[in-house]
């Protein structure tokens, strides 16, 4: 049974990612192989988000605005329609069985959606917000393994759901964010499914494979088995985790700690380290050039044992869900952390699996400063959004906000705080 693609009117596709280190906008149009052609690119510094929470909803707003803006004056269109993402709200899973009565006749479209349904009902309570409710695998009378019973006959028709439910607080914030611009949010999607859609193969899906998204302030988890994400959960440990780390140890300002992880840091120690020396500018010094001489050996050492919590936190995580051993020996990292020097090393050796560099495979259009792990993302929302049917999620909007285009967000956000 397949499912309805999310495409606008004018045959666009839209997705805006929200970060905790920038937001990223995407549009793109389908391509004759039927794979996204990105036609208009918007990205910047993230403002007024912490952890993938809304902290202060006028600063993110104008950096959605700013980001869309952007990437519609590039594309040369307006969009109306969007695919975000979520990664705040301590995202959660499980797995839920639901059976449905068939008094023994043959199952047909009729009975697939009926169970689909009330097995999309299921809600994490009032505190929750239920996001995906993702069909696993169907059984009948109990037997289990079936991919599609339709034609099949039996008394009991069953499916195990993937139910991912977030904090219903951050969610509303960030719906309420996306809304104000003006935007209508077509999907939500967790940002650990959204880079195994952009970055993974089929084989891996099908295999069992284990996505490490490993983003600014979060690092989150999705398991893939026999072709559907099975299992997602985040780790509120991310890459300003090591910058603020270095910051303190050699007591540097924010932005030197950041330059210094990402022209000298490595997450394996060498003996040529002890020789290399940096210069490190000191917090509050009016003179500029006034500088500390480390040897690079001190840096590695302050970056390595974030980088080694940060695995074995997920380690542990798979191993108390079940998940690990269904997960197999194969791990995909990507996510902006990822393109730290050593990482997939230490990745490896942490977690004793197999693990390679994932970016984005299912999209045109991209350059090379677009197309990397830190936009993996992005890219697997617009995946997500040729793949998989409308979400529940749809806030309403009043009439006065439903004007389109560049002018009518910009004027009814300047008319709304100036």
């Amino acid at each position: 049974m397949k499912k309805p693609r999310i495409v606008t009117k004018n045959g666009l596709i839209a997705a805006v990612d929200v970060g905790s280190s920038k937001i990223c906008c995407f549009i793109a149009r389908l391509a004759d192989d039927g794979k996204p052609n990105v036609v208009g690119i918007g990205h910047q510094i993230s403002r007024g988000v912490r952890q993938g929470a809304i902290i202060d909803m006028e600063q993110a707003e104008m950096a959605v605005l700013s980001t869309v803006h952007a990437a519609e004056q590039m594309a040369q269109e307006t969009i109306t329609d969007v695919v975000i993402n979520l990664s705040g709200g301590y995202p959660a899973s499980q797995t839920i069985g639901v059976e449905v009565p068939l008094s023994g006749r043959e199952i047909g479209d009729h009975d697939l959606q009926r169970v689909l349904m009330q097995g999309a009902q299921i809600n994490g309570g009032v505190e929750r917000r239920l996001i995906h409710s993702i069909p696993v695998g169907y059984t009948i009378d109990g037997s289990r393994g079936i991919r599609d019973p339709r034609g099949m006959f039996g008394d009991r028709l069953g499916v195990d759901m993937h139910v991912v439910t977030a904090a219903a607080g951050a969610v509303r914030n960030l719906t309420n964010c996306v809304t104000r611009c003006h935007l209508e949010i077509k999907a939500l999607v967790v940002s650990p499914y959204a880079s195994g859609l952009a970055t993974l193969v089929e084989d891996e899906m099908d295999l069992g494979v284990t996505v490490i998204d490993m983003g600014a302030a979060t690092t989150s988890i999705a398991v893939f088995f026999d072709g559907h994400v099975v299992y997602t959960d985040s780790i509120a440990i991310g890459g300003s985790h090591v910058t603020n780390d270095i910051a303190r140890g050699l007591s540097t300002p924010l932005a030197h700690a950041e330059r210094m992880k990402t022209l000298y840091g490595n997450c394996l120690a060498t003996p040529a380290d002890e020789r290399e020396i940096i210069q490190v500018p000191q917090v509050g010094e009016e003179e500029a050039g006034i500088t500390n001489p480390i040897p690079r050996s001190i840096l590695i050492g302050i970056v390595q044992p974030r980088l080694e919590e940060t695995f074995e936190l997920v380690r542990s995580r798979l191993e108390a869900s079940g998940f690990d051993k269904i997960a197999g020996r194969r791990v995909v990292l990507t996510g902006g952390g990822s393109q730290l020097g050593g990482v997939r090393e230490l990745a490896a050796l942490v977690l004793d699996k197999q693990v390679r560099m994932g970016r984005p495979i299912r999209i045109h259009g991209l350059a090379d400063s677009t197309g990397g792990p830190a936009f993996a993302t992005a890219s697997g929302l617009l995946n997500y959004a040729l793949q998989a049917e409308p979400e529940s999620l749809k806030p309403s909007r009043s009439q006065h906000e439903s004007s389109s285009g560049l002018f009518g967000r910009f004027g009814s956000w300047l008319k709304e705080n100036f």
